[in-house]
């Protein structure tokens, strides 16, 4: 990935978790209105997107699609292109399938960021439909149950059981190049809180 450039996708701080401090040159809001995202948390300037269409900023590619959420609302995802990696963050997506439009762009990324939790989001068996959908190289799952957060949520275990994964990667911090990823299979990358 560029070094030069920092992506942050909604940043939250009003979870229960606290949000380390950073500085991000392009800011993707997936709910304005979502009272969690503290886009103020943040230092400096960022170039903010919080809508659909197509952006360039910086090399960095981003295609901003709408999808439902809980209760009929709103929201947009993303697909991020940079160094020829493909990386889809759907937020707090709740729809059971992808339409053919959000496939379009979505199918085949590498890196697939998606809510596995239930609540307002995908549960473990919508995830896994979605995950079938889009084909990823690698998995990252959220907004699942972890320590400290106050958002009631399912455990990761239930989606890693779902989708048929018995030891995921576990790490702190996850960097790759295009020639690192997976050829074969897809590979489920569990982010451990800091």
């Amino acid at each position: 990935m560029d070094k030069e450039v920092i992506v942050a996708i909604d940043p939250h701080d009003k979870t229960g978790l606290k949000m380390p401090k950073f500085q991000a040159n392009i800011l993707l809001l997936t709910d304005s209105k979502d009272q969690m995202i503290n886009a103020e948390g943040l230092r400096g300037d960022s170039f903010v997107i919080e809508c659909p269409g197509e952006y360039e900023v910086k090399n960095v590619f981003v295609y901003g699609l709408t999808a439902s959420k809980f209760k009929d609302e709103k929201i947009t995802i993303y697909m991020v292109e940079m160094e020829g990696i493909k990386i889809a963050h759907l937020g707090k997506i709740s729809q059971d399938s992808l339409t053919d439009d959000q496939l379009e762009i979505l199918e085949g990324v590498d890196i697939l960021l998606l809510p596995v939790g239930g609540g307002e989001t995908l549960d473990n068996r919508q995830a896994v439909k979605i995950i079938s959908q889009i084909q990823p190289r690698v998995i990252i799952p959220m907004y699942y149950k972890i320590p400290g957060l106050t958002v009631k949520s399912d455990s990761v275990d239930l989606f890693l059981k779902e989708y048929g994964v018995a030891k995921p990667e576990t790490m702190e911090k996850f960097k790759i190049n295009k020639k690192d990823l997976p050829q074969e299979e897809t590979k489920v990358i569990i982010l451990a809180p800091a």
